[in-house]
């Protein structure tokens, strides 16, 4: 069936001279009316809706911009294009001040204006068409990648590729297709659990080429950007790669952004995860040489209650000196305003590394499994990544970035983990006493009723954990599993199925984002 053509007003009292634009228009299949004067151009909007509307600015009369100002009036969504030989400034920024589509100056040819139709009409359709093609073109490379992933290279390529598709077909609005990614990701999930099952204790012994992990991260991002100048290192804690590449084009319009990865520690949660960074060690060297910071009956913040004295430690060991640090973690932008200012006044201090933990993402994240609001706002990926944007768009840490632009200072942003979106539940046998969180559990006598759905191990040096009571088993979740006991199975079920959780393997929890900014030069 043939669509029907896109409808469009050309308003230009010299219309007549445009006729060979018109028959242009109409010969690619577009219906085209054309009238002389701004107010006859009112009268015909009140009875005929047009997708496009064409607007010359110098008419007898009305004057174009104020033609605009009563449709916006009348329909704030219709689309514009002004048309005029006017080349002032003043005329094109009130022009653009009130959200045309586009500015023509005259004299412009068929070619031009048919260009600027077809990106405002076509525009989305041809990029949903673009994206489709080219998704499948690609489609076969995808999965000969996924299936022949040997190391902690290939997996983070096809990992990094597949979020990228996923955020490009979405934007496309090429929503059909989304489902052969998600597919893709399942399988890529899968094989790389089993592949950290068997890489991971050998990683943490340093064998088998080691991907870099959190504990290299201040000693291969932050130390080469010491010097005279201060230098940032901000933690968005529990981010995923996607939520990255949500809020990363914010941050490109002030700084050069040099995107990397690293792979985060097992569990990959904030006490083991986000210690290592600080402190550039694993948490069974964290155990025993600082037993004052690592309190294992402690719940998960009093575990990260020394960051800024591990960091301290940590560019010590690197350095050789002491480096000045000035710490601080957010949960909140309620005090926006004093933590700028201390921040300020941080960066008169020449050499100072400027540290930052925020927590909205990680707070967020837990938040939506105890409320149906957030589970209802944030049902799914798409959904927590334009939440994540909304929040960094006006958050305490978008200002404290730009501004560390503005001043020429230099950026390393990473986070400790990501989360994933948990849907099979796994039951778990245990004794009393077994940690209760859901994508890892430590106890006495610990087993999975299904063994493909975690790694199991009674050896805490295959994951670098401090020895705990005889007999101690570690499990740590496989793909989208989250652990049940057999007693709360439909509480459980019921309580956290869909919900992102984080602690366990997948590409979404253990590739995750590390960039080093430079502020562009202006």
């Amino acid at each position: 069936m043939q669509r029907a053509a896109k409808r469009i007003l050309w308003v230009d009292d010299e219309i007549d001279l445009l006729r060979p634009h018109l028959l242009f228009l109409q010969q690619r299949g577009y219906h085209v009316d054309a009238i002389a004067n701004g107010d006859d151009a009112l009268t015909l909007l009140r009875g005929y809706a047009y997708d496009l509307i064409l607007l010359d600015e110098q008419m007898p009369g009305r004057r174009g911009l104020e033609v605009l100002q009563l449709i916006r009036r009348d329909d704030p969504h219709a689309r514009v294009v002004m048309v005029t030989k006017s080349e002032e400034d003043q005329t094109m920024r009130e022009a653009i001040g009130r959200q045309v589509e586009d500015y023509l100056v005259k004299p412009t040819s068929p070619r031009q204006v048919l260009s600027v139709v077809t990106r405002i009409l076509e525009g989305s359709s041809i990029r949903q068409q673009r994206a489709a093609q080219d998704f499948a073109a690609r489609w076969p490379a995808l999965t000969r990648m996924r299936e022949e992933a040997a190391d902690q290279a290939d997996f983070a390529r096809v990992y990094q590729e597949l979020a990228e598709w996923h955020l490009r077909l979405e934007g496309a609005g090429e929503t059909g297709l989304l489902d052969t990614v998600d597919s893709l990701h399942e399988d890529l999930r899968h094989d790389f659990g089993r592949w950290v099952v068997t890489e991971y204790p050998a990683w943490v012994r340093g064998e088998r080429n080691p991907p870099e992990m959190s504990v290299d991260i201040v000693q291969r991002r932050l130390l080469p950007l010491l010097g005279k100048e201060p230098v940032f290192f901000v933690i968005l804690d529990c981010m995923r790669l996607d939520q990255w590449r949500s809020i990363s084009p914010l941050l490109g319009a002030h700084f050069d952004v040099d995107e990397g990865y690293h792979y985060s520690i097992l569990p990959t949660a904030t006490p083991y995860a986000r210690n290592a960074i600080f402190s550039g060690l694993f948490p069974d060297q964290i155990a025993r040489q600082h037993p004052e910071w690592w309190d294992a009956n402690g719940d998960e913040g009093s575990m990260n209650a020394f960051e800024d004295e591990m960091l301290r430690d940590q560019l010590r060991r690197l350095t050789r000196r002491d480096v000045p640090v000035h710490y601080e973690k957010v949960f909140t932008d309620r005090k926006s305003a004093a933590v700028k200012a201390r921040v300020r006044s941080a960066t008169r201090r020449p050499g100072s590394v400027i540290a930052m933990v925020f927590n909205f993402v990680d707070l967020m994240t837990h938040g939506r499994s105890e409320s149906p609001i957030l589970m209802e706002v944030a049902k799914d990926a798409a959904a927590l990544r334009q939440l994540t944007r909304s929040w960094f768009e006006r958050s305490t840490a978008f200002a404290v970035l730009k501004e560390a632009a503005a001043h020429g200072h230099k950026v390393v942003l990473t986070t400790d983990h990501g989360s994933i979106h948990c849907r099979r539940p796994a039951t778990v046998f245990a004794r009393r006493g077994a940690s209760a969180n859901l994508r890892y559990k430590f106890g006495n006598n610990l087993r999975a009723q299904d063994p493909e759905a975690a790694l199991t191990t009674t050896r805490a040096s295959d994951l670098r954990l401090p020895a705990g009571p005889l007999g101690t088993t570690h499990l740590v979740a496989l793909d989208d599993y989250f652990f049940v006991y057999p007693t709360k199975l439909r509480e459980y079920q019921r309580r956290y199925r869909n919900s992102f959780l984080h602690g366990g393997i997948s590409p979404e929890e253990m590739i995750v984002p590390v960039a080093v900014m430079r502020p562009r030069l202006r």
